[in-house]
C-alpha cells in the first residue's frame, strides 16, 4: 500500500558542507510548505488501482516526486539516479530514504516517475509560482516572452532511412510472431541497409532515383509480409491466456507500424519520384515519435520536436510554459501569452517584453486593451515606440530586460535537459518538459532564499 507522505525522521542539516547540499536542504524545506504537491502526486500513482490497500508498500508519493525533481536537476539517467540514491547521503535525505532503506531499482524509479502526468507537474508549477507570490519573490508585473524548440529524440530524419527503419522494425516483429505462428517471409532487412547507404553515398540525383525505387519495393514487400502476419496472429490460440495477449500486443504494433510505413512510401513516392513539394504538415519525420513537429527557426535550421512558448519574471522563475502543435508563428501567439499570465495571476502584467517575432499591430492593440501599460518588441517593425510605451528609456529598458531570457533557455538547455527530450510519447514529452520547469523554479527559489 502507497503512502502520500513517506514516515521517517524530520529532515535534519546536512553533515556535507557544500553549496549544493544547502540548496537541497531550501528545496526540501520548500517542498514540505506545499504538502498538496505529494497529494497530487499520490493521485497519479493511484489511478487505475482497484485494491490499494493490498499488496506490498511500494515508495510513497512523496518519495516519487523527490526521486523525479532529483533526475531532473542534475540530468541523470534512471541509472545514475538509482546509483547516486545508493551512494549519497545527501540525496537519500532528499528522497526521504532511511539510512537503512535499500535504494529503488532503476525500473522501479523509472515506473513510478512515468506514471506521473503533465497535467500534475503543472498544476505542482502553479503552487509553487503561487508560492512565490504570497512571498513576494515574483509578483508578475513585469514579465518577458519568448519561443524556442525542445527537440524530440529522433535521429535526423531523411527518406531513405525512414524507409530503412519501416523495413527493420516490421522484419524485426515478424522474426518474434514467427515463433508463435507459421508465417512465411523473406527479411529484406540487409537489402534495405545496403540501399539506403548507397543512397546516402550517391553523388546525384540520377545515382539515387533507381535506389529509391529498389528501396520502396523492398518497403512495399515487407508491409504486404507484416499484415499477413497480423492477420495469422489474430487467429493465433496460444497454451495460456499470456500468449493469446502477446500475440494481440505484436498483431497491434505490426498494424501500426505499417501504416506509418505507408506513410513514408507515399511522401518518398510523391517527393522523390514525382518531384512534388510535401507539406510539413503530411510528413512524417519518425515512426517511433509520430507526434514530432518540423520547426524552421528564422529560416536558418530545420529542428524537429516541438515549439515552447516561454514566460518568465524580474526573479528569473518560468511564469509559464506552453508546448505547442505544429509551427505556429510568433505574432499568432502574444495576445494568447498575455491572457494566460491574466489566468494565472488574475490580472494582466503591467509591462511586457516580446521578441521581434511577435511585433504587428493588430497584436499591440489586442494587448494594450487587455490592460498592458508597457509593451515593448525587440524589433518595432514599423511600430511607433510611443504607441508601444511611455517613453524612449521605457522602450530601451523593457528590451535589454526581454534580452535576459535568452540566458534562462539557455540554462534550462544545458542543465535540466530541455534541449531534447529523451522520454517516448507526446504525453511523456510534456512531462518531461513540465518536470524540468518545476525542478528549475525550485532551485531559483532555493537560491533566493539562500542569499
Amino acid at each position: 500500500m502507497r503512502k502520500t507522505v513517506h514516515q521517517q525522521l524530520p529532515l535534519v542539516p546536512l553533515i556535507v558542507n557544500h553549496e549544493h547540499a544547502r540548496e537541497l536542504t531550501a528545496i526540501s524545506e520548500r517542498l514540505e510548505g506545499t504538502p498538496e504537491t505529494a497529494q497530487l502526486v499520490y493521485q497519479d500513482l493511484m489511478r487505475g488501482v482497484k485494491r490499494p490497500e493490498k499488496g506490498r508498500e511500494g515508495m510513497s508519493a512523496e518519495q516519487v516526486m523527490r526521486c523525479a525533481l532529483a533526475k531532473q536537476l542534475n540530468g541523470w539517467s534512471y541509472d545514475e539516479l538509482s546509483f547516486h540514491l545508493a551512494d549519497s547521503y545527501s540525496y537519500r535525505v532528499f528522497c526521504c530514504l532511511g539510512m537503512f532503506d535499500k535504494a529503488p531499482k532503476k525500473s522501479t524509479l523509472k515506473g513510478n516517475i512515468k506514471r506521473l502526468s503533465p497535467e500534475t507537474w503543472e498544476a505542482i508549477g502553479k503552487l509553487l509560482l503561487l508560492q512565490a507570490k504570497e512571498e513576494g519573490i515574483e509578483k508578475g508585473r513585469t514579465v518577458r516572452t519568448d519561443c524556442t524548440v525542445e527537440q524530440t529524440n529522433i535521429h535526423q530524419p531523411t527518406d531513405s532511412s525512414l524507409l530503412f527503419d519501416c523495413v527493420r522494425v516490421l522484419a524485426r516483429l515478424m522474426e518474434v510472431a514467427k515463433q508463435m505462428v507459421s508465417v512465411h517471409f523473406t527479411n529484406h532487412s540487409r537489402r534495405g541497409k545496403r540501399r539506403a547507404l548507397a543512397i546516402q553515398h550517391a553523388k546525384t540525383k540520377r545515382q539515387q532515383l533507381p535506389l529509391y525505387r529498389d528501396l520502396l519495393k523492398v518497403t512495399e514487400r515487407t508491409v504486404s509480409y507484416a499484415l499477413q502476419t497480423a492477420e495469422a496472429l489474430a487467429h493465433y490460440q496460444g497454451a495460456g491466456f499470456m500468449d493469446g495477449l502477446a500475440a494481440e500486443s505484436i498483431a497491434s504494433d505490426l498494424k501500426a507500424f505499417a501504416d506509418r510505413a505507408k506513410q513514408v512510401i507515399d511522401q518518398t513516392r510523391r517527393r522523390v519520384l514525382e518531384g512534388e513539394k510535401v507539406p510539413a504538415s503530411e510528413k512524417l519525420v519518425s515512426i517511433f515519435e509520430t507526434h514530432t513537429d518540423i520547426i524552421i527557426k528564422d529560416r536558418r535550421e530545420t529542428l524537429f520536436g516541438h515549439k515552447l512558448a516561454l514566460t518568465t519574471g524580474r526573479s528569473g522563475l518560468i511564469l509559464d510554459c506552453l508546448v505547442l502543435e505544429g509551427n505556429p508563428a510568433d505574432s499568432n501567439l502574444a495576445t494568447m501569452m498575455v491572457q494566460r499570465q491574466k489566468s494565472l495571476y488574475g490580472r494582466v502584467p503591467r509591462q511586457i517584453g516580446f521578441d521581434g517575432g511577435f511585433a504587428s499591430q493588430e497584436n499591440l492593440e489586442d494587448i494594450k486593451e487587455l490592460g498592458v501599460k508597457d509593451v515593448s518588441f525587440s524589433k518595432t517593425r514599423f511600430l511607433k515606440v510611443t504607441d508601444m510605451v511611455k517613453s524612449t528609456w521605457v522602450y530601451r529598458k523593457l528590451r535589454r530586460f526581454r534580452a535576459g531570457i535568452e540566458g534562462g533557455i539557455s540554462f534550462l538547455k544545458r542543465c535540466f535537459g530541455l534541449a531534447r527530450c529523451t522520454w517516448k510519447g507526446l504525453r511523456s514529452f510534456r512531462a518531461y518538459t513540465y518536470s524540468a520547469i518545476v525542478a528549475h523554479n525550485l532551485l531559483v527559489l532555493a537560491r533566493s532564499s539562500l542569499r
